[in-house]
């Protein structure tokens, strides 16, 4: 099934990337005022027709109509996309953006695939098998993370669009001490904690239920003997989720994955 998934994954990336080589964008604001590209739709009607002929069950999309929790909550597995993470991003052209698809099950991803197009390299997280980094061209390599040691000042990787001036002040708070910064966009911030490239990623502030399921599979399954503990759950009653900090847990130091 996961080479099923990167295959579409990278069709869906494709044709994210034929709209990003225009020279002009079409953008439009939806409801809640966040922006939406031709890119966008494009990617959602390319996965979702393909996760039919994976496996038939639902598929919940940011870019389509969301079933209410009456008939979400008796879906024990699902498909959760977003089709075109970080459009921002992709509006500013700076390739950091990412197609997502995970599969959950009983409120946790069981499986998440992260594409990036403009470096064409994706990362997949897996209950059963753990999590890799997989160039278009060449051979996928076994990805690992470990809980930080807070004492010492960890690298943080943030938002590139919705930077927080008092990051380190909120970390603070938590003992946590910032030794370096790296800025992403989108998914990708999950997948560099779960490659070790960052310690930990805060998120002060609202994120949806796509946003972060295909990402947080790549983290969770990164750890070197067991699960690494994550904080989020999905299939609320709300898609939103609350603050938190990807990369350690709070209720149990130096668990090291």
């Amino acid at each position: 099934m996961t080479d099923k998934l990167i295959s579409l994954a990278r069709r869906a990336g494709q044709a994210i990337l034929s709209y990003y080589r225009e020279e002009e964008l079409t953008v439009v604001r939806k409801e809640d005022h966040s922006p939406v590209t031709g890119a966008d739709l494009a990617s959602h009607d390319i996965i979702v027709q393909g996760l039919k002929q994976i496996e038939a069950i639902p598929v919940l999309s940011e870019e389509a109509g969301i079933p209410g929790y009456e008939e979400r909550k008796t879906w024990q597995r699902y498909w959760l996309i977003d089709p075109l993470d970080g459009t921002k991003e992709f509006i500013k052209r700076n390739g950091e953006f990412t197609v997502n698809i995970a599969l959950i099950k009983n409120g946790e991803p069981e499986l998440g695939i992260v594409y990036l197009p403009t470096t064409e390299l994706t990362y997949t997280g897996e209950k059963t098998r753990g999590s890799y980094k997989i160039p278009d061209h060449g051979p996928g390599v076994r990805i690992y993370s470990g809980e930080p040691d807070i004492s010492r000042a960890l690298t943080v990787t943030v938002s590139r669009s919705h930077a927080l001036d008092n990051l380190e002040e909120k970390l603070a708070e938590q003992s946590i001490t910032v030794g370096k910064k790296i800025t992403a966009g989108s998914s990708l911030k999950f997948c560099l904690v779960a490659e070790g490239t960052a310690d930990i990623y805060p998120r002060f502030g609202p994120t949806m239920e796509w946003d972060t399921a295909a990402g947080d599979a790549v983290f969770r399954y990164s750890g070197r003997k067991k699960e690494r503990y994550s904080p989020l759950t999905y299939n609320k009653p709300s898609l939103k989720h609350e603050d938190f900090i990807i990369g350690i847990n709070q209720n149990k130091q130096n668990d090291h994955g």
